[in-house]
């Protein structure tokens, strides 16, 4: 306390936190010992002291504003044996904060207070590779990498991140995104430096003059993995070779600067110019066609567009036993090449100069490229609600037919014959009457000229209301390359009558017949994708539904038809309607007598009404899924026989006391092992089992 310089009111300069907490809870008076001690450093004595109380006295100190979140509670311990400077208060708060699992997000005049858990889904400072700030301050770095990847270097400093804050990956830029403390995040940038340095022998660049970078470049990627493999060699994937179809050159990447010169030695034994007047060389495709590649190359060659194949057969083979193949000699400014197509082994014989070959073997490792798939959902849905009604009464009064002299006869005669509900077809049978109420007035027969003994019906009174609903649902699918139409037809295939004739000429028995037509009916999806390397799919779509009516006789066959013809365009995996129809019918109709119908109440006795109202909702839906390779494919088939065998397990049938048990078997499980794994599988010795004489 000697040492120690006092004021005018005789306190110390530097005051303890108790004091100034004191200071802080009186009014606001700004004395002149308050303003000489604004950069005198503090002793800090906080023992189990509320946050939200420490956070306040550290704000007065360094006249900071802070915002604190509700979630921040708790206590800490911040005690200083000796004074520290007034900016040093700041950074001791956050790293007692950051002990606690709270952090400081600094923002423009203001400091808010959350948990750690959130803190990165706040704003904070930005940086390049160079970091000015420290302490426990949550920041962000942009750090992009020039020789090593990002995406293998992220597995080693992610151990190295808290677990609320993060680090992601760029592939496209190669470049680390990291939020976390500034110190740790130095941490990190010393260990990326350390790591992401450049190396004399990881890549090298081997030029060739005669032979195809292509081919070479797949026989020795080939021989080197092989030779690593069957050696036990830990290294051997490390070797990359890729081909420069465009200076036919070979890019060369190794941690092993031996495994390079080892290259560099084969490559010169290979690199030899062949003979002067052409070499011959067989090329195998793996996805084109060789026919349809060959046409290409020849216009290549050529410079005019292929007419179409020349079909040229082998010699020396017997006729049963002969190939095919498109043959087109190609001379003049090429020096004088010739491409075959063999369709049998879907490979290309080119016979061509050094340069002229190693030019058209580039342009077929192009085309030769997997054409992706196109697995195409269609959804249908038809939604028909129809409500009908009827109501009507009609009467007739035939008893004077039968007497003699003038007398009077009568009645009502509404709606159409041989439609159920005419008085006149109920009086000649009964059974002809339509569905729904209906009640008469019957007294016995009676003859009436033209129609014959009919019954003598004198009233009638029919009354009618339906409801029908229906819901359809319809998913076909399909699975296509790209490029190629595909078409799945489900239905029947229904007759029709479109012609008839019978000729009965001099003979008494005629001999008629009639002409024909088979057509389909049912649910018809016709589908052209065409994938754009941007992932949208062009769609040219046909989609028909057609269906047959209820009707009474096989000439009179009735369909109801709706088809959509369009071309979309949709991303891969979206959803897209291509069309649909909401349709609301109304009808109404009245049958009745003049005058007597529209008198009020009784009119009800001289008409018949029909009401009758149909909605209609379709909609038809697609979802393109692209397949570009087998993992794919196998995942989208997997679920779809996964899907097969729940259905085929929820149908079971009913045991019976008399009838036999038919389960059918369960489908397998579907087992698709990956094709290296087949071909990596030891011999199975073989078993000892005796030979049987035939």
């Amino acid at each position: 306390m000697n040492n120690m310089k006092k004021t005018r009111s005789g306190f110390p300069r530097r005051l303890t936190l108790s004091v100034l907490l004191f200071a802080l809870a009186l009014p606001p008076l700004q004395t002149q010992a308050q303003t000489r001690t604004q950069a005198d450093p503090v002793v800090l004595n906080f023992v189990n002291a509320d946050i939200p109380s420490v956070i306040k006295a550290v704000g007065e100190l360094t006249g900071k504003n802070f915002i604190i979140d509700p979630r921040v509670k708790g206590t800490v311990i911040i005690t200083s044996a000796r004074p520290v400077p007034r900016d040093q208060v700041y950074p001791i708060l956050l790293s007692a904060l950051r002990m606690q699992g709270f952090s400081a997000i600094e923002g423009r005049g203001v400091v808010k207070i959350v948990p750690e858990a959130e803190a990165k889904q706040n704003y904070s400072v930005t940086r390049g590779k160079q970091v000015s700030e420290s302490g426990d301050r949550i920041i962000t770095q942009v750090y992009p990498l020039q020789h090593e990847s990002a995406a293998q270097l992220m597995p080693v400093l992610r151990p190295l991140i808290g677990p609320n804050n993060a680090i992601a990956v760029l592939p496209s830029s190669n470049t680390l995104v990291i939020t976390d403390y500034a110190d740790n995040v130095r941490r990190l940038n010393a260990v990326i430096e350390a790591v992401d340095q450049p190396s004399a022998n990881d890549t090298a660049l081997i030029r060739l003059n005669h032979v195809s970078a292509v081919d070479v470049a797949q026989s020795l990627g080939r021989l080197m993995s092989e030779g690593a493999a069957a050696a036990g060699q830990p290294g051997g994937a490390r070797l990359m070779i890729v081909p420069d179809v465009r200076s036919n050159s070979l890019l060369v990447r190794s941690d092993n600067p031996s495994r390079i010169q080892t290259l560099r030695g084969l490559v010169a034994g290979l690199d030899v110019a062949g003979a002067a007047g052409g070499n011959i060389h067989v090329v195998y495709l793996r996805n084109a066609e060789a026919a349809k590649l060959a046409e290409t190359l020849r216009g290549i060659l050529t410079g005019e567009a292929p007419i179409g194949p020349v079909t040229a057969s082998m010699t020396g083979t017997t006729p049963a036993a002969s190939q095919t193949a498109s043959v087109s000699p190609v001379s003049g400014a090429a020096g004088g090449s010739m491409i075959l197509a063999d369709t049998a082994t879907n490979s290309l014989v080119i016979s061509a100069p050094d340069v002229t070959y190693n030019a058209l073997r580039a342009v077929i490792d192009k085309l030769d490229a997997r054409r992706a798939q196109v697995f195409v959902e269609a959804l249908v849905v038809e939604i028909t609600a129809e409500k009908a009604a009827e109501f009507g009464i009609q009467w007739q009064d035939l008893r004077g037919i039968e007497k003699s002299g003038t007398n009077f006869i009568g009645g009502t005669n509404l709606g159409g014959r041989n439609t159920g509900s005419n008085i006149l077809d109920a009086a000649v049978n009964l059974g002809t009457l339509g569905q729904g109420l209906n009640i008469g007035i019957v007294s016995g027969t009676i003859d009436i000229p033209g129609l014959g003994v009919v019954t003598n019906l004198g009233a009638l009174a029919r009354a009618l209301e339906s409801d029908a609903n229906a819901n359809i649902l319809s998913t076909p699918n399909l699975l296509t390359m790209d490029n190629e139409e595909a078409k799945i037809v489900i239905g029947q295939n229904v007759p029709f009558i479109t012609g008839q004739y019978a000729q009965t000429g001099s003979t008494t028995t005629p001999s008629p017949f009639q002409t024909i037509e088979r057509r389909d009916v049912g649910l018809t999806l016709r589908v052209r994708p065409q994938v754009s390397e941007g992932g949208s799919v062009k769609l040219q779509i046909y989609q028909e539904i057609s269906s047959l009516r209820p009707t009474t006789t096989a000439a009179d066959i009735i369909t109801d038809m709706r088809s959509i013809d369009s071309t979309v365009l949709v991303d891969d995996g979206r959803i897209i309607v291509i069309g649909g129809l909401i349709q609301d019918t109304m009808q109404d109709g009245v049958d009745r007598v003049p005058l007597l119908g529209d008198i009020p109440l009784v009119g009800h006795l001289f008409r018949s009404e029909k009401r009758k109202r149909m909605k209609t909702n379709l909609m038809v839906f697609l979802r393109p899924h692209v397949l570009r390779d087998t993992s794919s494919s196998d995942v989208l088939t997997g679920e779809r026989y996964d899907f097969i065998r729940q259905k085929q397990a929820e149908f079971r049938m009913q045991p019976h006391f008399a009838l036999p048990d038919m389960q059918m078997e369960p489908l397998p499980e579907l087992m698709n092992p990956p094709l290296p794994q087949l071909l990596n599988q030891p011999p199975q010795p073989a078993q000892n089992t005796p030979l049987t004489a035939p």
